[in-house]
């Protein structure tokens, strides 16, 4: 069984790679500001001509993030494309042309902690207040602690009576604003589940948004074999990315960051990585660096223009 191997920075596997998934929140920044060499190693991978999405669960537009990315001085002109659960859906909803999108209807009903339709906005589909009115309902949050799981049973009960189709986003269970957890979409989709429906999840780690990013390099004429995911969980990050044959690199600064503190040697690391895979599936990420850094100076070669040989 191949090992992950150990990089001190993402030029040790650069050259291998033309398409580069990248996580924002835990990779890029911290919600506020940027990390410190995050910004550098993007310039450096702009360098040496590698496409980059940024792909994140924020409940976000990819003008919203475009613009909250620019506001810690990670410009557009550092990447070609932002993936987020919100545009997927809103384009989906617009197109209704394939997929489970394909056909889907004109009347949502969403479920959301704070009463947001916008992600309804310019699709030409429209909130109902009454589920059975609704062609399909949109999984966002719970209106917590005003409403418990238990105050959902009948919308879920008529929902499922009825059939509709369900999109869930922002599928972590909690979410973590300031000091308070709120409760998330996947507990409703989970109770979805366990009452006879299906449920459709865009968002890492679910493979649908990872075929998204997919199919957009492969309009670049980049593949599954020349792509990298690099993330900070292994749940969202590298699970979801395994899943469709992607290459992973794990940093271990991130979530994860307590599993690899008092690691005194490499040895030491291996472990705490080990007992991070067994607890993720057996699942490995391809590799494993200390965080979103270059590293180690490359040779320019990339850039050398090819001699041509003299005329005679």
């Amino acid at each position: 069984m191949p090992k992950t191997k150990f990089c001190v920075g993402l030029s040790d596997i650069s050259d291998s790679y033309m398409g580069c998934i990248i996580d924002d929140w835990g990779v890029l920044h911290d919600g506020e500001d940027a990390f410190p060499e995050a910004v550098d190693t993007l310039k450096s991978l702009k360098e040496r001509h590698k496409h980059i999405i940024i792909l994140t669960n924020d409940r976000k537009t990819a003008l919203q993030k475009k613009e909250q990315l620019k506001k810690m001085k990670i410009g557009p002109s550092l990447y070609q494309d932002i993936v987020t659960p919100m545009e997927v859906v809103r384009n989906g909803l617009i197109a209704q042309d394939k997929d489970f999108f394909k056909d889907i209807g004109k009347k949502a009903y969403l479920f959301t902690h704070d009463g947001d339709t916008s992600i309804l906005d310019d699709t030409g589909v429209e909130a109902v207040e009454d589920i059975n009115d609704a062609d399909f309902v949109i999984m966002m949050g719970m209106a917590y602690p005003r409403r418990t799981l238990e105050s959902y049973e009948e919308d879920i009960k008529v929902a499922i009576k009825k059939r509709l189709a369900a999109i869930c986003l922002n599928q972590d269970s909690r979410g973590l604003i300031g000091t308070n957890f709120l409760v998330g979409s996947a507990l409703i989709a989970r109770r979805y589940e366990d009452s006879g429906g299906i449920v459709n999840y865009v968002g890492k780690p679910h493979s649908y948004i990872y075929r998204h990013c997919v199919e957009i390099f492969q309009e670049k004429e980049i593949y599954p074999a020349h792509t990298v995911m690099f993330g900070d969980t292994m749940a969202h990050d590298v699970i979801g990315a395994n899943t469709m044959g992607l290459d992973t690199c794990l940093f271990k600064s991130g979530l994860h960051a307590a599993n690899f503190m008092h690691c005194e040697n490499l040895k030491e690391v291996d472990n705490a990585l080990k007992n991070l895979i067994v607890q993720y599936n057996n699942v490995m990420p391809t590799y494993l660096a200390d965080e979103m850094a270059w590293g180690n100076a490359l040779p320019d070669r990339k850039h050398k223009k090819r001699k041509l040989p003299k005329r005679k």
